[in-house]
C-alpha cells in the first residue's frame, strides 16, 4: 500500500531551534524576536513549497498559541491548487453539526482538499482555558459521539439523531454532503483513545515511538476495530541531510541551543499532564540529554522542551527513507513530517527523502 507523505504548517511561528515560536510558553525566554511569525505570507510560502515538493497535505494545529486553523487554511486553499489540509479541531469548541457544515463548505470551496484531525485534548490547562472541564476518558467518549454526528450529518437527507451523554441532536444534516468525505484522523495512547479511534476514526495517528511500540499500538487498534477498516499514521520531526554526519551535526546544534533550565520547566509541565501519550514521549528520555537516541535514527531531543510529538528521524536521506519504510512495513500508510525551520526542511525531505521512497515503490512515480 502507498505511503502518503504530509507536511506541517507552523501556524504558531517558525524558527531555527527546537522550540521556535510554537512552544514558547514552555520555556524561560520568549524566542519570538528571533523567530518567524506565522504571517499569511510566510505560511503561504511553506504551503506552496509543500505542494511543489509533492506532499499530499499539511497538518494545521489547533490551540491557544496557533492561528485559527479554519481561517488560515481556508485562505491558503485559494493560494494552492493540489495541496490538501488536515485541519485540527477540538470537539469541545464547536457543535458537530456546525463542523459538518463548515467541512462541507470547505470541500466545495477547495475542490475536495479537506481532512480533519480530531484533537481530544491532553493539556488540562489548555482544556480549562477553553472552558472544558470534562475528564480524560470523558473527552474520548465525547469525541466518539462527535464523530458519529459528523458522519451522520455528512450523509445528508434526514440526517442523524443522537441522544448521547455529551451531544443531543435531532436531524443533524448538511445541505449538500461533502465530496469526497474528509478523512478523520485521531491519535492518543490511552485505552480510551484506542477504543474511540477503532470505532470512529479513518486514520489512527501514533507519535514517533520505536517500531516495536508502534507495532504493538497498531495491533491493539486492529483488534479493537475487528472488521472495521482503519489506516495508521505516524507523526515525526525529521532532520535529513545528504550524509548522516551532516544530519547529526544539525541535531547537536539544536540540542546545544536549548537552555538547561528550559528543559526543567518543560519537563515539570509535562509531568502534570494527564496524557498517556505525553508520558510515553517523556519516558523515552526522562529529561536527560545523554540518552536521546531511542532507536536507530530515532532521536528524542525535540521532546526535551516540546510537548506532543517529541522525536525526530535523524540521518542521511537513505537512512530516513529506510526508517519510514520500516514503519510502513508495520502498517503505517500516512507520515506527517515536520522540521525546523519548516520551509528549508521541507526541501531537505522533499528533494532528498521522498525520491528515495519513490525508488522503493512506496510513493507514486508521477
Amino acid at each position: 500500500m502507498t505511503l502518503h507523505p504530509h507536511w506541517y504548517l507552523p501556524t504558531s511561528g517558525d524558527g531555527r531551534d527546537i522550540v521556535g515560536w510554537v512552544h514558547s510558553r514552555t520555556v524561560v525566554d520568549d524566542p519570538r524576536e528571533a523567530g518567524r511569525p506565522p504571517s499569511i505570507d510566510y505560511l503561504r510560502t511553506v504551503a506552496l513549497a509543500a505542494e511543489d515538493l509533492r506532499f499530499e497535505s499539511v497538518l494545521t494545529p489547533v490551540g491557544t498559541w496557533c492561528e485559527d486553523p479554519w481561517v488560515m487554511t481556508a485562505a491558503l486553499s485559494q493560494a494552492t491548487r493540489r495541496l490538501a489540509f488536515i485541519v485540527a479541531l477540538r470537539p469541545d469548541a464547536a457543535s458537530p453539526t456546525l463542523v459538518a457544515q463548515m467541512a462541507a463548505t470547505f470541500q466545495r470551496m477547495s475542490a475536495g482538499r479537506l481532512h480533519l484531525n480530531v484533537v481530544v485534548g491532553s493539556d488540562e490547562e489548555e482544556q480549562h482555558r477553553f472552558g472544558d472541564w470534562v475528564t480524560h476518558d470523558g473527552r474520548y467518549e465525547r469525541a466518539g459521539e462527535f464523530m458519529r454526528v459528523l458522519r451522520g450529518a455528512w450523509e445528508g437527507g434526514a440526517g442523524v439523531t443522537l441522544d448521547g451523554t455529551h451531544y443531543r441532536v435531532a436531524g443533524a444534516t448538511v445541505a449538500e454532503p461533502p465530496r469526497p468525505r474528509p478523512l478523520l484522523f485521531q491519535g492518543g495512547a490511552s485505552d480510551a483513545a484506542l477504543t474511540t479511534a477503532a470505532q470512529h476514526a479513518d486514520v489512527f495517528l501514533c507519535w514517533g515511538e520505536p517500531p516495536a511500540a508502534v507495532a504493538e499500538r497498531i495491533a491493539r487498534v486492529r483488534e479493537l476495530a475487528a472488521s472495521r477498516p482503519i489506516e495508521f499514521g505516524i507523526r515525526l520531526h525529521v532532520i535529513a541531510r545528504p550524509s548522516a554526519e551532516e544530519a547529526w551535526a544539525e541535531a547537536t546544534r539544536l540540542l546545544e541551543s536549548v537552555d538547561p533550565h528550559a528543559i526543567e520547566v518543560a519537563q515539570e509541565k509535562f509531568r502534570r499532564s494527564t496524557s498517556v501519550g505525553q508520558a510515553r514521549m517523556s519516558a523515552l528520555h526522562g529529561g536527560r540529554t545523554d540518552s536521546l537516541l531511542v532507536s536507530p535514527n530515532l532521536w528524542a531531543g525535540f521532546g526535551l522542551v516540546r510537548r506532543h510529538a517529541g522525536t525526530a528521524l535523524v540521518g542521511s536521506y537513505d537512512e530516513v527513507a529506510d526508517r519510514l519504510a520500516e514503519y510502513h512495513d508495520l502498517g503505517i500508510t500516512h507520515a506527517i513530517l515536520s522540521g525546523q525551520p519548516h520551509l528549508e526542511e521541507a526541501y531537505q525531505v522533499g528533494e532528498g527523502v521522498l525520491p528515495q521512497l519513490r525508488k522503493r515503490g512506496l510513493l507514486p512515480t508521477y
